[in-house]
């Protein structure tokens, strides 16, 4: 009789790649006291002839303020994301990050005077994601519905009656990201 072991897999590569790849950039911005961050993990309006202008405005998600930040995006991106990747497959889920990434971004340099960081919107698209993995044709359900309520409701909420550094407008978009993807992958199916 043979015992067999138990072996661990790297078994979401886009999430647990992005998840890495955030930890390195967070432990960069400890270590260039914020400069890296500024230089590649904030979007921001700036001169569109500047190129790291368009690479900012992707990797934005990769960067964290501090480790609770990066601990409480990393957290459900973790819990959700491996779900959502077996389920849509991993460039499907590189396509919400970035389309995510990009549309938070175009919004908060278009509109807003401030600088944009952190994975919270990608996190957003990933529960009104998971919300939507029961849907079937014709059929709303009503975790999908109070989801939205919840969550959103809550950001909305937050937006209008408080001041804080937390960005509801990259939560909401973000939200909308996850839905429209979710109805696009579960309608192609």
């Amino acid at each position: 009789m043979t015992s067999k072991g138990l072996s661990v897999t790297f078994n979401s590569p886009v999430i647990l790649w992005f998840a890495i790849i955030s930890g390195i950039a967070l432990i960069a911005n400890y270590l260039t006291m914020g400069f890296s961050n500024s230089l590649f993990f904030v979007t921001y309006s700036s001169s569109l002839l500047n190129p790291l202008t368009y690479l900012r405005m992707f990797t934005h998600v990769l960067g964290h303020a501090d480790f609770n930040h990066y601990f409480n995006n990393m957290l459900l991106f973790i819990l959700l994301g491996p779900m959502l990747e077996e389920k849509y497959g991993s460039l499907k889920i590189l396509l919400v990050i970035a389309v995510t990434a990009f549309v938070t971004a175009i919004v908060n340099n278009t509109f807003f005077n401030s600088g944009l960081l952190g994975a919270s919107g990608v996190v957003f698209a990933f529960i009104i994601m998971a919300s939507m993995t029961s849907f079937k044709e014709r059929e709303i359900p009503l975790t999908f519905i109070l989801v939205l309520v919840l969550y959103l409701g809550k950001e909305v909420l937050n937006g209008l009656f408080f001041t804080d550094n937390i960005s509801q407008m990259g939560h909401l978009i973000g939200g909308a990201c996850g839905a429209v993807c979710g109805f696009i992958f579960t309608s192609s199916k």
